[in-house]
């Protein structure tokens, strides 16, 4: 009788006269989301009852379930690791599949020796699978060529896997738009290709009904050069940038324009008359908060601001947090944990960024911030890493835990966010809050994945300010 400790730091095998009939090895394995993954890119079977959702709730089983041979997989482990191990060679192998394997599911993978055949060294095994119910998942029988030489080797370190999911990502985002009822979105001077491709990706999913202000001749020459459909995007004629602004202004605050997005104009040149008019302005003051999700991280995060405030002041911070705390609202998430960045987790007279965070965490307190947990000054690792605000010795309810990370300036802010989309595989999008509708702006690297991630959180943002009070 034999059980393996899979975790050893050596392999080492059984030969053929060491193993008599009846004895027996095991293997308990948990089957995971990126289980199914892994084994889908692997093999090329993106059979939906694997890798479909949407797909695996309407079938027979109701949910996601594994490959069947994930579970063949893993008696090929036992018997080419451990029992009779490294040296045995597959003659055949049967396999019949009793139940499903879901996710969570644990499996005990057991192997008999049956029958061994002394002039050609082959051994036959019964292959068993059992659930943590005890209930029969696979079953069959394997025959090997069994090893005659003792073999001992060091166990091979395998290197870590990162699935990299990132349309999977894009997908799930812009999922929550299904339902919403299309906004009109007015892309502002859009005489870029990226522009007019996310402006025909957000019509062709339903979400937006673009109208493009700009120069028509232009606009429709350079559709044609990058094979861009025009077709259900409507084309309001504007002579240059600022005209172009301009009339988009004035759709905004007529109520032609749920959504504002800018394009080939810069942002100043943008943002400048929007905050000018008081039909869009509010008594907000008008900030930008980006949605990143990273590979990895157990949730998504805000950053703020990042694109539209420089060196913005204490009493600027207090809209720019409440801000970022409406928008988690609309995402879903009711009592946010905002980390208040700075470079150092304690009061320091000489930075004045810990100063404002302290100050705004006690106007949290007296419920001049509301609708959130805040804490700081947080760095960034205390504020995204539990181990590391636990070796820091916080006690704090957001260290380790934040939602909303909200930036000392533009600067540091946009050096973070950028940081995290270029070097740690992470998705984004993001919006400008404070005025009577949402506004886009446009990164000259962003994806069309992004842009149109953008879009969906403006659409979102539009559907909450047009919801009833």
């Amino acid at each position: 009788m034999m059980a393996p400790t899979m975790a050893a730091d050596f392999i080492e095998n059984r030969t053929y006269d060491e193993i008599k009939v009846g004895d027996t090895a095991t293997l308990t394995r948990t089957l995971r989301p990126e289980d199914i993954q892994l084994f889908a890119i692997m093999s090329g079977d993106v059979n939906p009852a694997h890798v479909d959702p949407e797909y695996a709730h309407s079938s027979m089983f109701e949910e996601v379930i594994a490959h069947g041979m994930w579970g063949g997989a893993l008696i090929s482990t036992v018997l080419g690791t451990e029992f009779p191990g490294p040296g045995t060679i597959y003659i055949s192998q049967t396999l019949r599949f009793s139940r499903p394997v879901k996710v969570g599911d644990t499996i005990t993978i057991k192997i008999t020796c049956k029958q061994k055949f002394d002039h050609n060294k082959h051994m036959i095994f019964d292959c068993l699978c059992t659930n943590q119910d005890g209930l029969k998942v696979i079953a069959g029988e394997a025959e090997v060529l069994a090893p005659t030489e003792k073999i001992k080797r060091a166990r091979i370190e395998l290197p870590e896997v990162t699935i990299s999911d990132r349309w999977g990502r894009y997908h799930k985002l812009i999922a929550r738009a299904k339902g919403l009822p299309a906004a009109t979105a007015v892309f502002v001077h859009p005489v870029d290709a990226e522009s007019l491709q996310s402006a025909a990706t957000a019509r062709d999913s339903g979400i937006m009904r673009p109208v493009l202000v700009g120069p028509e001749k232009q606009i429709r020459e350079l559709a044609k050069q990058n094979a861009v459909d025009l077709k259900g995007c409507r084309v309001l004629d504007a002579a240059h940038g600022r005209a172009a602004v301009l009339r988009a202004v004035e759709m905004a605050q007529a109520g032609d324009a749920d959504i504002l997005v800018q394009g080939g104009v810069p942002t100043q040149e943008f943002l400048v008359p929007i905050v000018a008019s008081s039909g869009l302005r509010t008594e907000r003051r008008l900030s930008h908060v980006l949605y990143i999700e990273m590979p990895g991280h157990p949730r998504p995060i805000l950053i703020s601001d990042m694109m539209v405030n420089i060196e913005p002041t204490l009493e600027d911070k207090v809209q720019i947090v409440q801000n970022a705390i409406d928008f988690a609202h609309i995402m879903g998430i009711p009592e946010p944990k905002v980390a208040i960045l700075a470079g150092t987790d304690t009061v320091t007279p000489k930075m004045r960024a810990t100063l404002d965070a302290a100050v705004l965490c006690k106007m949290a307190d007296r419920g001049q911030i509301t609708g959130a947990v805040l804490d700081g000054p947080l760095g960034v690792d205390n504020a995204l890493s539990i181990v590391a605000a636990r070796s820091s010795r916080l006690k704090s309810a957001v260290a380790g835990q934040a939602d909303v990370l909200i930036a000392p300036d533009l600067e540091s802010g946009n050096m973070l966010a950028k940081q995290l989309e270029h070097l740690a595989d992470a998705i984004s999008g993001g919006v400008v809050l404070g005025a009577t509708v949402p506004i886009v702006l446009a990164n000259r690297n962003d994806s069309i994945e992004s842009r149109v991630a953008s879009l969906v959180l403006a659409l979102l943002v539009a559907n909450h300010l047009r919801a009833p009070r």
